[in-house]
C-alpha cells in the first residue's frame, strides 16, 4: 500500500468529544449525589440520632456524644455541600480529610476491621475535588465580595 492510499488516522469528531464530556459530567454528578446520600443518610444520620451502634463506637474511641454529634454534623454539612456547585470541591476535600481521620481511627481503635472503607470513599472524593476545582475560584470571588460588603 502506498503512502497516499493509507487510511487516515481516526480523529474524534467534536460531537463525540462533546458527548463523552457530557456523559462524564453526568456520571460525576451521579457519584456526587450517591456520596451525598451515603454521607447524609448512612453515615451522619445514625450519629445525629444517637443510634446505639454509633454511641458504642464513639464511647469505645473515648469521644462520647460530643465527638459523635460533631462528626455527624460535619458529615451532614459535607453531604449537603457536595450538592451545591460552588462548594463541591471544598466539600470533597473536607470529606476526604474526615476519611483520613476515619482510616486512622479504624487502624488504631478498631484494629483495622473496616479500614478499607474510608480509603475506598476517598477515591471518588478526590476525583470530585479535582474535577470541580474550577469552582474554588468562584467561591473565593464570592467570599471576597461578601467580605467587602461587611
Amino acid at each position: 500500500m502506498s503512502e497516499t492510499t493509507a487510511p487516515a488516522p481516526s480523529v474524534p469528531s467534536d460531537a463525540s468529544v462533546t458527548t463523552r464530556g457530557r456523559r462524564a459530567r453526568i456520571a460525576l454528578r451521579a457519584v456526587q449525589v450517591l456520596l451525598a446520600l451515603f454521607y447524609g443518610i448512612a453515615s451522619a444520620l445514625p450519629k445525629l440520632i444517637a443510634h446505639p451502634s454509633a454511641v458504642e463506637s464513639f464511647d469505645k474511641m473515648g469521644w462520647g456524644s460530643v465527638g459523635m454529634y460533631t462528626i455527624g454534623a460535619l458529615e451532614l454539612a459535607g453531604a449537603v455541600a457536595l450538592l451545591v456547585p460552588v462548594l463541591q470541591s471544598v466539600a470533597a476535600i473536607a470529606l476526604s480529610a474526615l476519611m483520613v481521620g476515619a482510616f486512622i481511627v479504624q487502624l488504631t481503635v478498631f484494629d483495622g476491621q473496616y479500614a478499607a472503607t474510608p480509603l475506598i470513599l476517598i477515591v471518588p472524593l478526590v476525583l470530585i475535588a479535582w474535577s470541580r476545582r474550577g469552582h474554588n475560584a468562584d467561591l473565593l470571588r464570592l467570599l471576597q465580595r461578601t467580605g467587602r460588603r461587611a
